[in-house]
């Protein structure tokens, strides 16, 4: 008999992890219907990859989040923060919910007023604004938050102008959490911010009403928002008893945080996220405390986004390739990339088949379809047997995915929302004639024909 060829053997590690109660290890549980469609159908219907939007999820989470600060503080607004998701269905359905706007950009200024939201309900922050921006959202009465003297001077050329006195906000920083944010607005410590009110005031034609301050994203730490909070109160009545400026708003900004988890945490995200009653708890109390009367409390603003959006957002995903890498791990390839999941430079995604595959789990790497080595959606993470054409759900995909996405070699897919069991395609997938729309083709440089 011929002798066959030797074949190196691969060891593969297999385990079933922590079992839930009907015996299975989480993992190994299939997602197979979203939002109660199956989720084949939804890819044979809408192509894959595809973002899928729970509209129920989106407004509970507005609704829980509006209640555990209204409850405990008297004045209450959400500004929801346009740059974390800004497609327009996404934007509109907060504003139903009665939340306003804060806008960075002309851009996100005018899809909040093309959305109807008027301009006393949009928040201006963002350390660059154009002139004709600035011009335009004083004259539509918007919330102005100055960022640094140059901008001072422009509002105050703006106020000539116009004629009239503005009233504006100024955003500050301090330092509550290690590194401190201090690339937007002035410092407290320092006596920056002290001095930024003083000359705001000093020349007559700006009249500051509002401070805000925003100490990061993802925090997963209250205690940063209650220093941030006596800060402010403490701020409020330095300024109040020396320059006699009384405030109509402060706005704590946002970044509180989502379940899911960072690459560098110990601990699962759902472990580890406050809920919203332990960011409220930590913020208003302290802000209750401000140099005012019950009756005259200026109005608390925040701006939240990640802990809004994240989570009402899955991304279905097709497998299209399975192969061992040189140490004999799995590795299986996506037709999505980190072009479509930027959030995977910090997130540890979970993920899980839309199909059973059984019960034995197998640390995976999971790539990206992309050209390119760094394209990789998870280092390590326990899948199931899989094979080309299986199906994986992406869970908490919402925050900055979307708006920070990229077309880099694949256009980017559809994104549907679902409620009371309609479908919406809120997104279109995107083709290479809206790609190269604004392209041009000098004849001087087009291909001759032979």
């Amino acid at each position: 008999m011929e002798k066959k060829p030797y074949v190196k053997p691969t060891i593969v590690h297999h385990s079933v992890g922590v079992l839930n109660k009907f015996g299975r290890p989480p993992a190994a549980v299939p997602m197979n219907r979203l939002e109660g469609y199956d989720v084949r159908e939804l890819v044979t219907t809408y192509g894959s990859p595809l973002f899928v939007l729970s509209v129920r999820d989106l407004r509970e989470r507005y609704r829980d989040l509006d209640r555990a600060f209204r409850t405990r503080y008297p004045k209450f607004q959400i500004a929801y923060s346009y740059k974390t998701n800004y497609l327009k269905a996404v934007c509109s359905i907060l504003h139903q919910e009665g939340a306003w706007a804060e806008v960075v950009s002309g851009f996100e200024y005018d899809i909040a007023r093309d959305l109807g939201v008027p301009g006393h309900q949009i928040v201006f922050n963002g350390p660059y604004k154009s002139k004709e921006e600035l011009r335009r959202a004083f004259h539509d009465k918007a919330m102005v938050n100055i960022d640094n003297y140059d901008e001072l001077q422009v509002i105050e050329e703006i106020a000539t102008e116009m004629g009239r006195t503005l009233e504006v906000g100024l955003r500050v920083n301090m330092n509550v959490n290690d590194p401190p944010w201090v690339k937007f607005g002035f410092n407290v410590e320092s006596g920056q911010a002290f001095e930024a009110v003083k000359r705001a005031e000093a020349g007559g034609k700006l009249k500051v009403v509002g401070l805000q301050n925003h100490n990061g994203t993802y925090v997963d730490d209250t205690t940063i928002y209650y220093n941030a909070a006596r800060g402010l109160v403490g701020f409020y009545s330095y300024i109040k008893e020396n320059l006699g400026v009384t405030l109509k708003y402060w706005d704590m900004g946002g970044g509180f945080a989502s379940r899911n988890t960072l690459h560098w945490a110990y601990l699962p995200g759902e472990q580890t996220c406050p809920t919203f009653d332990q960011y409220a708890e930590a913020i208003c109390p302290m802000l209750l405390n401000g140099p005012f009367a019950p009756d005259q409390a200026p109005r608390l603003l925040i701006e939240p986004g990640r802990c809004l959006v994240d989570e009402p957002f899955s991304l279905i995903t097709t497998i299209v390739a399975q192969k061992r890498l040189p140490l004999g791990n799995r590795a299986i390839v996506l037709d999505t990339g980190s072009n479509m999941l930027s959030s995977a430079r910090w997130y540890r995604y979970t993920m899980q088949t839309a199909q059973d595959a059984g019960t034995m789990l197998e640390n995976t790497v999971v790539y990206g379809g992309l050209c390119m080595n760094i394209d990789v959606i998870n280092e390590n993470v326990s899948l199931p047997p899989v094979r080309r054409g299986d199906l994986l759900v992406i869970p908490h995909v919402g925050a900055y995915n979307l708006s920070q996405s990229l077309q880099f070699i694949f256009l980017r897919p559809a994104v549907v929302a679902v409620e009371n069991g309609k479908i919406f395609v809120i997104k279109k997938a995107e083709t290479r004639e809206y790609v190269q729309d604004f392209e041009t083709l000098p004849d001087d440089f087009a291909l001759k024909k032979s």
